[in-house]
């Protein structure tokens, strides 16, 4: 920890605004189902925002407000449901994205949830355990009212995990005088969490890849994967295609990547960053950037870093056949009909990468009994609940001759409204 913390600088998001991103998809969705204009005005806007001052006093002594968020974007289909990010750059647009996509997500993998997402703008890698912990804690309590396992579930995202659920647990506990394990979700097996949750997105990914493979009649192993972001949900994505038969040529992460045509070792690839934190020096084969990744010779292409990774400039040297997105929003709306004009199949976001709140499910269900499956079970019912999902979206989308992307919107989208309409408005 540095003698003094430095506020991040401000962060300004290029053309590429995720929550016009997402409404440009929404809208065309829309248009085509012809949804009624009073339920398109009420899922266009989420149904709170909540902005909260984070005052914390740092190891040095200084006190630094620190700003969060929580939108809640629909509850029609039940509590909202969703991660909470800790990053930099994080802010409200792009939690109000995220928060929609959680609802059409939710909706498309048949779980009783809404959307929800939550932020708070700091940078974790210059603040200690203990300022962490202090700002986690601050975080929770401010969101009490919001937060609750039948009301909003909060969720590990971006530089959070099983420790911060575990403080937001325990903080929402404290408040209620009593152990409450399901309101937040991915926490740690000891205090109620679920079996498979840690690779439950990048299993989902892999599932979603076998799903499209069997679609399009190719076998796995006559493929080869590029995987851009070497997280939780690139890494076990990679090992799991890798398991199935997929020649794993390039690999990337905050480092930058590595493309070899021979095929990389990804269970050396994930001991070596256990050991070294990133992909850097560890001479997996030649050296390349995480631009240079998206365009490399590959069958299939996993984006799992961030959004707005694939954009109209890159989107026509992609030589990728299908793409899987394994992070949310990482292709922006501008690339859309060049990726469909190229022929290139695209699971979106709110499919491929569903795995995580399927399996998050799993644990807010496991809370509620009292009772915990072990991982086969837990892991075969995401596989049924993962293929019944794109088997849904790719019959939608057959049956308005779009796309994947546009499918998985008009499934979700018709799921809400019609709930909406069946409890109509209340005033």
């Amino acid at each position: 920890m540095p003698e003094t913390y430095k506020e991040p600088a401000p962060y300004h998001k290029g053309e590429d605004n995720p929550f016009e991103s997402m409404m440009i998809r929404f809208d065309k969705a829309a248009e085509m189902i012809n949804l009624d204009e009073g339920v398109y005005n009420y899922l266009k806007l989420p149904v709170k925002q909540v902005i909260v001052s984070i005052p914390v006093q740092l190891d040095n002594g200084k006190v630094v407000a620190f700003e969060g968020y929580r939108v809640i974007h629909n509850n029609a289909l039940g509590p909202s449901k969703g991660g909470v990010r800790y990053a930099p750059d994080v802010d409200l647009d792009e939690v109000k994205a995220l928060a929609a996509w959680m609802t059409w997500k939710c909706a498309i993998a048949n779980l009783p949830f809404g959307g929800a997402k939550g932020g708070v703008k700091c940078d974790p890698s210059k603040l200690s355990m203990s300022e962490l912990e202090k700002i986690t804690r601050r975080y929770a309590a401010n969101l009490l009212e919001i937060f609750g396992p039948d009301t909003d579930i909060p969720a590990p995202d971006m530089n959070t995990n099983e420790q911060v659920m575990a403080w937001i647990m325990d903080t929402y506990s404290m408040h209620q005088r009593k152990t409450v394990t399901g309101v937040v979700t991915g926490k740690p097996l000891i205090i109620g969490g679920s079996r498979g949750r840690r690779e439950a997105t990048g299993r989902g990914v892999m599932m979603a890849t076998m799903a499209a493979l069997e679609k399009k009649g190719v076998k796995p192993d006559n493929t080869n994967v590029a995987v851009q972001g070497f997280g939780n949900v690139g890494s076990v994505s990679a090992d799991l295609l890798s398991e199935k038969g997929c020649k794993i040529v390039a690999v990337s992460d905050i480092s930058g990547g590595y493309y070899n045509s021979d095929g990389i070792d990804i269970k050396k690839a994930v001991e070596y960053v256990k050991s070294n934190k990133t992909l850097e020096n560890g001479k997996f084969g030649d050296k390349i950037t995480n631009k240079e990744l998206l365009e490399v010779k590959c069958d299939i292409l996993v984006p799992a870093a961030k959004e707005d990774q694939i954009t109209s400039e890159n989107a026509p040297k992609i030589k990728a056949r299908l793409i899987v997105e394994g992070a949310n929003g990482p292709t922006a709306a501008d690339a859309d009909q060049i990726l469909t004009d190229k022929g290139i199949m695209v699971i979106p976001d709110i499919l491929a990468n569903s795995g995580g709140v399927i399996v998050s499910y799993f644990e807010w269900v496991q809370n509620r009994l009292g009772y915990f499956w072990d991982e086969t079970d837990i892991n075969n019912r995401l596989n049924r609940m993962m293929n019944e999902a794109f088997e849904n979206v790719f019959i939608t989308a057959l049956n308005h001759e779009t796309t994947l992307r546009i499918g998985a919107y008009i499934y979700a989208i018709e799921k809400v409204a019609n709930a909406l309409k069946l409890r109509g408005i209340y005033s």
